[in-house]
């Protein structure tokens, strides 16, 4: 019996899950001590995906915020934090590190794309995401038509109880970063784009 099927076997902790190596290619996730694979992402979620990393460097670029968009990064929620590290597919800090480092500490912004095959999964996390302190705003992006939530932290540390719903021709405004843009841009390479 290898290390691997032993670890999951049980609930594993998340040194033991930043360590462990399946060896099968395939990305995971660990929810509750659980390990999950994840799915590799579809044409279009993969296309807003690089889309939006690319207008957030751009913008970091432009500004020198000392910001910086990072892609698929580990988070460790504040809930559970011993038992799980999600996986986002971009996250924006603005601290720098020295080291490498496992899990992204102190994100300000976390964007999930949500494709009709991961949409409950995905949803489970933004609840999880909440829990860490520094998160200033969540924003999920559609892949079966051009739209979006966005979740904003108000200034009194609680989240809003719905989000703000983005459609096509909406100017999407992320406060945490002092970006505003068209949310149709986050689109631009993909077969909705063209469908318009």
């Amino acid at each position: 019996m290898n290390a691997g099927a032993t670890l999951l076997d049980r609930r594993m902790s998340v040194r033991e899950f930043l360590a462990w190596e399946p060896g099968d290619g395939a990305r995971w996730q660990l929810v509750d001590g659980e390990p999950r694979a994840m799915a590799p992402a579809n044409r279009t979620h993969g296309a807003i995906q690089a889309e939006l990393a690319r207008l957030l460097g751009n913008h970091f670029a432009s500004s020198r915020a000392g910001c910086f968009v990072v892609a698929e990064p580990g988070l460790v929620p504040r809930a559970r934090g011993s038992h799980n590290v999600r996986i986002p597919d971009l996250a924006v800090t603005c601290s720098g590190y020295d080291l490498e480092e496992a899990t992204l500490a102190d994100p300000i912004l976390v964007i999930e794309i949500l494709s009709p095959s991961n949409e409950a999964a995905t949803r489970a996390n933004v609840w999880a995401y909440t829990t860490i302190p520094t998160l200033r705003e969540i924003l999920l992006v559609r892949t079966t038509a051009i739209g979006a939530e966005l979740l904003r932290r108000a200034t009194d540390g609680n989240w809003p109880e719905s989000p703000e719903m983005l459609a096509e021709a909406d100017t999407l405004h992320l406060s945490s970063i002092g970006l505003d843009l068209k949310l149709a841009e986050a689109y631009a390479t993909t077969r909705l784009a063209r469908a318009r």
